[in-house]
């Protein structure tokens, strides 16, 4: 790679990491003149040519739960967003829910920030919840299992 090529991926690294900040997203990708470019929270920044596959390290779940095996649970309760998880209304204010905690389908479990806006997260059936699998504030992507309700 050139000197000037370098500067570009460095300022393009740089302007991928600004972005993640200010939207909270957890990971970008982009690919630009045969270069393909990942950059994610926790400093990680991966680039390789186009043709070389870029890893994707999978993310860790609380309790040893494999990410895979918990969003297939059948009381799943998934992401319908790439966004921030929170899960209370407000800082310091009581979680919505517990492990242990009885809820009826609509009661709101969580609620999560995407483009400024707070969605609330309903249950999508009544049960207990069994397992939390985020913590408050935690980056969270589209389809990632969040919590279980039995």
């Amino acid at each position: 790679m050139t000197k000037a090529k370098t500067t570009i991926d460095q300022d393009l690294i740089r302007e991928l990491a600004k972005l993640l900040e200010e939207t909270g997203l957890s990971e970008l990708e982009v690919e630009q003149e045969g270069t393909r470019i990942r950059v994610a929270r926790g400093g990680r920044v991966v680039a390789a040519a186009a043709p070389a596959p870029v890893a994707h390290a999978p993310s860790a779940m609380p309790l040893g739960t494999p990410a895979a095996e918990a969003v297939k649970h059948p009381g799943a309760v998934t992401s319908p967003m790439v966004g921030t998880a929170y899960l209370s209304p407000s800082p310091g204010a009581k979680a919505f829910v517990e492990v242990g905690s009885r809820v009826k389908a609509g009661d709101t479990l969580l609620i999560i920030e995407a483009m400024k806006t707070m969605n609330q997260i309903p249950a999508p059936r009544s049960g207990t919840v069994t397992q939390i699998l985020v913590e408050d504030g935690q980056p969270v992507e589209f389809g990632e299992a969040m919590m279980i309700v039995e």
